[in-house]
């Protein structure tokens, strides 16, 4: 009996249903949205990606000339396009095309098959946020927009000229490590930023405070904190947005464990997983308290696509890595662990990816790493309680003390043990 899975012709025409599948998804899309017209539709989308996947399964030299030639007939498309509907975007000409690349890719290899799959999703969603998209580029700053692209524009350029290997000028450390690790918790903050443009504040304080925790939760609660000076009564509310902010750190630092050393995320998950737990319980409790009326209008996110922040923390871990290297060679254990609480008083992050990355190299232990970053945490979550005291009210750095005070000793607890 001949295995399905196994069988040749039976592989070819599942890679091609998933190119098909693809097509007719972007083609509803188009369709729907009435941005495709007369040009081409739930039909014609199909077509073009079983057009891409057939010429590169039977005739793949000729892929390139078939790709070549079918912007003839979409050119007159367009053409006419423009000449009936008066409409001269190119963003139906342009998913025709890569429809048609998605179904060849689809016919490759499995690999492909789970490219295209992603890809076409990928495309669909951007097709279908058309005007949020629009609406959010419209509501950009000039000064916002310049600061993105000459952040883009430096990951651009210096990314591919950064040597990968350690350097003896640099004291052993690899600048595209370094660089890369920049670019990528920046881009965690810009996604948070992202977001937060799509959200009205009406949508809840709570979403206030997850967006602001991944963009700069430091930030959060020193806002938070001048609020509660200018109406004393929003210290429940304001508690609560500080709380938030504080407990989306230790996710944060997961991930980016998980990024740098995945090896090492089961061990730190544990106290961190209790420590965002007890967090979230204890940030619902407050929540539950704070009555229907209370409300407070977020300040507007600064946009973390900046050089100058972005270079600062380039060389704030360039720093906590050798430190913590050498404090690791001089003192120990206990070096790592000092280095670890004062490096945690200014920036998690740094701390994280560092202890992340020595125990990826095998300088310290997974223990030793695991230790750090809980203490880091920690150290970082009781700077945002002295915050709430020195900048707020007293009953809001009394309520923001005491709830983040549980959710360090929970984390402590767990280190003991």
């Amino acid at each position: 009996m001949v295995d399905p899975v196994a069988d040749p012709l039976a592989e070819v025409l599942l890679h091609l249903l998933v190119g098909v599948g693809l097509g007719a998804l972007i083609g509803l899309e188009r369709e729907q949205s009435e941005s495709g017209g007369m040009f081409a539709g739930s039909r014609t989308f199909p077509l073009f990606a079983l057009y891409g996947g057939l010429v590169s399964e039977f005739f793949p030299r000729m892929l390139p000339l078939a790709i070549g030639a079918l912007v003839v007939p979409l050119t007159v498309a367009y053409a006419g396009k423009i000449r009936f509907e008066e409409d001269i975007g190119l963003t139906t000409v342009m998913a025709a095309l890569l429809t048609a690349i998605l179904g060849a890719i689809a016919m490759h290899s499995d690999t492909g098959a789970i490219v295209a799959i992603v890809v076409g999703g990928t495309v669909t969603v951007l097709l279908s946020i058309k005007d949020p998209i629009h609406e959010f580029a419209e509501n950009i700053e000039e000064t916002e927009r310049l600061a993105s692209a000459k952040f883009i524009l430096v990951v651009l350029v210096v990314l591919p000229t950064l040597p990968n290997r350690p350097l003896d000028a640099l004291y052993g450390l690899n600048p595209r490590f370094i660089w890369l690790m920049v670019v990528f918790v920046t881009g965690l903050g810009f996604v948070a930023y992202v977001l937060a443009q799509f959200l009205d504040p009406e949508q809840g304080i709570a979403v206030t405070g997850v967006i602001g925790g991944f963009v700069s939760s430091t930030a959060t609660t020193v806002s938070m904190a001048e609020k509660t000076t200018q109406n004393e009564t929003l210290y429940h509310i304001c508690a609560f947005a500080v709380v938030i902010a504080s407990i989306v750190m230790f996710p944060r630092a997961l991930i980016e464990v998980a990024v740098v050393n995945p090896e090492l995320l089961p061990s730190v998950a544990v106290p961190l997983g209790a420590m965002t737990v007890v967090g979230t319980v204890a940030a619902g409790a407050l929540y539950w308290r704070t009555t229907s009326d209370e409300t407070v209008e977020p300040d507007e996110l600064s946009n973390p696509f900046r050089l100058r922040p972005a270079l600062l923390f380039g060389v704030v871990f360039a720093l906590v890595l050798l430190v913590s290297e050498h404090a690791h060679e001089w003192f120990g254990t206990s070096g790592v662990y000092a280095t670890a609480f004062l490096s945690g008083l200014a920036d998690v992050d740094a701390m994280t990816i560092t202890l992340s990355r020595l125990a990826a190299e095998g300088t310290i232990s997974t223990q030793v790493a695991t230790t750090g970053i809980v203490i880091a945490a920690i150290a970082n979550t009781l700077v945002k309680a002295a915050l709430a005291w020195l900048l707020g009210t007293y009953r809001l750095g009394r309520l923001v003390s005491i709830v983040l005070g549980v959710v360090v000793a929970s984390g402590l607890v767990l280190l003991v043990i």
